[in-house]
């Protein structure tokens, strides 16, 4: 096993070029730890809020940052059972517990691991494992989504909102996301019953005269600001809204008094259950990954340049970082 293996480290907090790419010590295995051969690594908004120093305080530099891996497992720890060397996994590391996933190894608890859906690429696995469990957590555990309930997804053709809206379908509700009006066809073919323009039309209005004024049961947060204080004047009695953002400033949110409503900010820690679940939905054809975007690990600067202005160049889906080879495709 080689004693060193190639990273990218976050040098300092700051702009996208905070990273460098280094040798640096490969991690030991613990008797309850697997080691685990990177294929590819994927982005999520955490990962350039750690970056620019959002979190800081749990953040020790120089890091390898990270949330996303699939995988080969190339090392067991002398406790381990239920894998074997050769394994295909994927997972996420520990947030703020240890090194991610900007690398060549990985070296995870075993309990957090799952076995790679069958029918998906490493490029592909590698775009569900935060974002599932994160969706998986938001809809079933929190607003319990129901058959025959109406849920809004904001930012609809986002890495998350792509997956948000095929496991909506999938659980059996209705389905009404904002996007630009040039995503509507692919977001109806990923199963979005209606599509609004949030640049031209107020999306409460429309929310309210698709829903014949009563209203969504559920609504998923993936902007945050005037998104979420806003987002109540669309529920139903009762309904819930389930957030993935930090409140950074103060929120208004006396629309939700009247209603009834429960909220939701989540956090997720991911587990097996959550992947075992999402790898399910995968192999039935309910799920499928949308990538926008692919690059190789040396150029992860660029990838997050990609990640943050991905809505201005019609990114669709999730920016993925081929660990093994060269693979490059961007949006035009």
């Amino acid at each position: 096993m080689n004693a060193t293996m190639n990273a990218v480290v976050l040098a300092r907090f700051g702009g996208c070029d905070a990273f460098e790419l280094r040798r640096v010590a490969a991690p030991e295995v613990g008797a309850r730890q697997v080691r685990v051969r990177v294929h590819a690594t994927a982005l999520n908004p955490l990962d350039y809020q750690i970056r620019r120093g959002d979190y800081a305080a749990y953040v020790p530099l120089p890091a390898v940052i990270g949330h996303d891996i699939s995988g080969v497992i190339e090392e067991l720890g002398s406790e381990v059972t239920g894998f074997e060397v050769g394994d295909e996994v994927y997972y996420t590391p520990r947030i703020f517990g240890g090194m991610g996933s900007y690398a060549e190894q990985h070296v995870a608890d075993v309990e957090l691991i799952g076995r790679k859906p069958r029918n998906l690429s490493h490029l592909e696995a590698a775009s569900l494992t935060l974002a599932g469990g994160t969706v998986w957590e938001a809809f079933v555990t929190r607003a319990q989504l129901g058959i025959g309930e109406t849920i809004l997804i904001h930012g609809g053709a986002g890495g998350v909102g792509t997956l948000a809206i095929q496991v909506a379908k999938a659980i059996g509700a209705r389905v009404i996301t904002t996007a630009r009006s040039d995503d509507a066809t692919f977001l109806r073919s990923l199963g979005a019953d209606d599509v609004i323009d949030y640049t031209t039309t107020d999306y409460v209005d429309a929310v309210m005269e698709l829903t014949g004024g009563s209203g969504v049961d559920v609504v998923f947060d993936t902007i945050g600001g005037d998104t979420l204080t806003r987002s109540p004047q669309v529920l139903a009695d009762f309904g819930r809204v389930v957030s993935l953002v930090d409140i950074s400033t103060p929120q208004n949110l006396v629309d939700a008094w009247g209603k009834n409503a429960a909220y939701h900010f989540v956090f997720t820690r991911q587990n097996r259950g959550k992947l075992d679940a999402l790898t399910r939905l995968v192999e039935r054809g309910l799920v499928k990954p949308v990538i926008g975007a692919v690059l190789p690990l040396a150029r992860m600067g660029e990838a997050h340049a990609l990640l943050e202005g991905g809505s201005a160049r019609g990114l669709r889906g999730k920016v993925v970082i081929d660990v093994v080879g060269q693979t490059v495709s961007v949006p035009a």
